[in-house]
């Protein structure tokens, strides 16, 4: 199975001294460190090829990594969890040892990665980044793994997509900071262990329920990340105002905010496409009027669903309100039943305009009235419309 893994096996053995194999262009970073003609890309570790979080003062092109912050003084929200990572931090710290694994767990743009690397920062490390649909098979590990040096974070992000096999093989790389490698096949089969330094992982998922119980009991701290209230979305959009130079009126703020679902991601994304609306406007300031206008324009309401919430909510009521299996809700829209899980539905049914039941998904009577519509005779209940319907 881990024939391909005898080179690296033989550079760790004749590397001993560094502790780490010299394993050439296998890079981390999703080979972030080299360039194409094989030398180091600038921001990276001229050694190793890893991200170095004190390059990310540098002037960044992305949009959304210019707006990290930079410090978990810096980050705004999640209270709680800021004081539990500074408590974490500060007794590593000051026992010289790297951070227990870490697990974070919440819906998409809440803070996750901006964590991971902030967590990096505060600790003096590097931080090596991969993902979990990117680590297909244990051997795509091994180099990223022994090439971490003592208290360098490794973050996976969608770590519940790594495949099991996977997931087994960091067991012995997180409890006891060793990997075993089987070389040859057959007769000839014999393993190698590998010692690594030790290393932090650091795990980021939007579906805790799909890892391993066995996976997640190793992580030692586990930290759910929370939908933001708007008073804190609105000091992110000040933040990122000052940032990108250019004023949002308070009045805006609060509308931006108020639409942005609870989500740091969404209210950003918003507000840079608002940025563009006043520039085109020649406005110094996005105002309300701006505000408004471009909001409608993305198609997004006063509670801040967007076009396919509405198309679902439509399905449903088509349907009598429901009870509507996710397949045929996912054929209605278009899109993926994963997709409508994991992004659409937790919004809605905070709402309380979507319930699920045993039989399908069921619009609730605050949806029919959110969308002015007229309730069916079959509706009973005080929460659910059509709740005993034939299911579509």
């Amino acid at each position: 199975m881990f024939g391909p893994l005898l080179a690296y096996a033989v550079a760790f053995t004749c590397n001993k001294g560094r502790g780490r194999a010299d394993l050439g262009p296998l890079q981390c970073l999703e080979d972030g460190g080299l360039d194409e003609s094989g030398g180091r890309k600038a921001g990276t570790d001229g050694d190793r090829g890893c991200m170095n979080p004190e390059s990310l003062d540098q002037p960044e092109q992305e949009f959304d990594r210019a707006l990290r912050p930079r410090s978990l003084e810096e980050f705004v929200g999640q209270d709680r969890l800021r004081r539990n990572l500074a408590i974490a931090v500060e007794a590593a710290r000051g026992r010289a040892e790297p951070l227990d694994h870490l697990l974070f767990c919440g819906p998409p743009g809440l803070g996750k990665t901006s964590l991971a690397f902030l967590l990096a920062q505060e600790m003096g490390s590097e931080i090596v980044v991969s993902s979990g649909p990117a680590l297909t098979s244990p051997k795509d590990l091994v180099g990223m793994l022994t090439r971490l040096e003592r208290g360098d974070i490794l973050f996976l992000d969608e770590i519940h997509r790594l495949p099991r096999a996977v997931e087994e093989f960091l067991y012995s790389a997180m409890e006891d900071q060793a990997i075993d490698v089987t070389l040859d096949q057959g007769p000839a089969a014999r393993s190698l262990r590998l010692h690594l330094q030790p290393f932090t992982l650091v795990g980021a998922t939007t579906r805790e329920g799909l890892l391993a119980a066995p996976f997640r009991a190793r992580f030692g701290i586990v930290e759910r990340l929370e939908s933001y209230p708007v008073d804190d979305l609105i000091r992110i959009l000040q933040r990122a105002s000052r940032l990108l130079g250019i004023d949002t009126d308070d009045d805006a703020a609060e509308e931006i905010a108020s639409r942005s679902r609870g989500v740091p991601r969404v209210t950003l994304r918003l507000q840079r496409r608002l940025r563009d609306l006043a520039q085109v406007r020649k406005k110094a300031s996005i105002d309300l009027d701006t505000c408004k206008a471009g909001i409608h324009a993305l198609g997004i309401d006063e509670l801040g669903l967007e076009s396919l919430d509405r198309e679902l909510l439509h399905a449903l009521i088509q349907r009598g309100g429901g009870p509507v299996g996710l397949k045929t809700l996912a054929a209605c829209v278009g899109e993926s039943e994963d997709t409508l899980e994991v992004v659409y539905e937790p919004y809605l049914l905070r709402l309380g305009f979507l319930s699920r039941t045993p039989r399908g998904r069921v619009a609730t009577r605050a949806a029919f009235a959110h969308l002015g519509a007229e309730l069916p005779p079959q509706a009973i209940g005080e929460g659910h419309a059509g709740l005993f319907g034939t299911e579509a």
